[in-house]
């Protein structure tokens, strides 16, 4: 008796383990929060960056730390521009401080050194997806480069990754690096953005200057690999939900072929379609000008295609192309197969094999088999830079 009562108690205290809500970086203030007196702080943020119902900066403001710069990366500081579109600099109405764009007309852009000059040490705290073409990431690492350039320290202030499950996808080939695609890793990497900035320094893919930066990381609580986690703000506006998040890797090659994923419309990244796939699909849906796609692809057209809203499991679907292989095979059908692919897909996926392989006829499960070998070999390199447990 008295052992079952033992092993009760220690179930319910394990259980209880479990259920303990995570908590992102940004919210353990008793870790960073004594970093930062009486220094020069700037911070790289977005509309994600909140703490509870307030924003970071003003939670930095209330405890008396000197902000004197925002950086803001794609999207703007807002979280509300266009995808690509160039985000001007300006000024936070709500304090009076600089909001410096790293996204300008000409894509990712590096901090000035007038920029630099206003602070000492960096703050970071923006919420990712995980995704290698998602451009977060590939801003974090050019600060960072400048940073150990000019002698800044970096603070990264860790968010779960909702894509951090599982690592998929062609490793990039580094003739192909361009904005959507920075690091030598796969198209989901499976790492927050501290672990993957500790995964470019120990590994050398960043300046040497950038290399050896200084860079603090203040973890989430709670957190594993495998723990599903909320998105409560969009990070960025075609992102507007989990679903979209979850199916973004299958999705977002579409942006290098002439069909739509949904820009435009009121589930982007949920769903494909394309005007010559009447006939094939009765769903169809129209994309149309709205804040954050302000010129969609085939706007106005009626596209006839897919709706993979309510998919069940999008989170353990993984990186899947049978989605794309399904709309060129339709087209090729109909003798539209030439200009489905763009030059922007093989930078999507980072590999030019992959477009041959689909225009050869291969199954998603064929190109898969091919690009599992780097998977495996980058997972076990990865493990030396996890912070949490997967």
């Amino acid at each position: 008796m008295k052992i079952r009562i033992l092993f009760s108690l220690l179930a319910a205290i394990v259980l209880n383990g479990c259920q303990q809500p995570l908590q992102n970086g940004d919210t353990r203030t008793e870790q960073y929060l004594p970093l930062l007196e009486s220094r020069q702080v700037a911070v790289f943020s977005n509309h994600t960056g909140m703490v509870g119902d307030r924003h970071l900066v003003d939670l930095l403001l209330e405890n008396r730390v000197n902000v004197t710069a925002i950086f803001s990366p794609e999207h703007g500081f807002r979280g509300k521009a266009d995808a690509g579109a160039g985000v001007s600099d300006s000024t936070d109405p709500d304090t009076g401080i600089p909001i410096l764009s790293l996204y300008g007309p000409g894509g990712d852009v590096h901090p000035s050194a007038d920029a630099l000059s206003r602070f000492d040490v960096l703050v970071v705290d923006i919420q990712d997806v995980g995704l290698r073409f998602y451009t977060y990431y590939i801003t974090l690492c050019h600060l960072v480069d400048v940073c150990g350039e000019f002698g800044k320290e970096v603070i990264i202030l860790d968010r779960p990754n909702p894509n951090g499950h599982y690592v998929d996808g062609p490793v990039l080939d580094m003739r192909l690096r361009s904005g959507v695609g920075h690091l030598p890793i796969p198209v989901v990497h499976g790492l927050t953005l501290a672990e993957l900035i500790g995964m470019a320094q120990g590994e050398g893919w960043l300046s040497e200057a950038g290399n050896r930066c200084k860079v603090t990381p203040v973890l989430c609580k709670h957190y594993t690999h495998g723990t599903p986690c909320d998105i409560p703000i969009a990070p960025s506006p075609n992102l507007p939900n989990l679903q979209s998040i979850y199916l973004y890797p299958s999705l977002c090659p579409f942006e290098g072929t002439v069909v739509s994923l949904g820009r435009g419309t009121d589930k982007p990244f949920q769903q494909y379609g394309h005007p010559a796939m009447e006939g094939r699909y009765a769903y169809s849906f129209t994309p149309e000008s709205r804040p954050g796609a302000l010129n969609p692809p085939l706007k106005g057209q009626v596209c006839y295609g897919v709706d993979l809203s309510a998919l069940p499991d999008a989170r353990e679907k993984g990186l899947d192309l049978s989605y794309v292989i399904d709309a060129y095979s339709i087209l090729r059908e109909k003798g539209q197969a030439d200009g489905f692919f763009t030059p922007f897909f093989d930078k999507l996926l980072g590999v030019t094999w992959v477009r041959e392989m689909i225009e050869e006829g291969c199954s998603a499960a064929q190109i898969r088999e091919r690009w599992m070998p780097e998977v495996e070999a980058f997972k076990v390199l990865r493990k030396k830079y996890l912070l949490y447990e997967e």
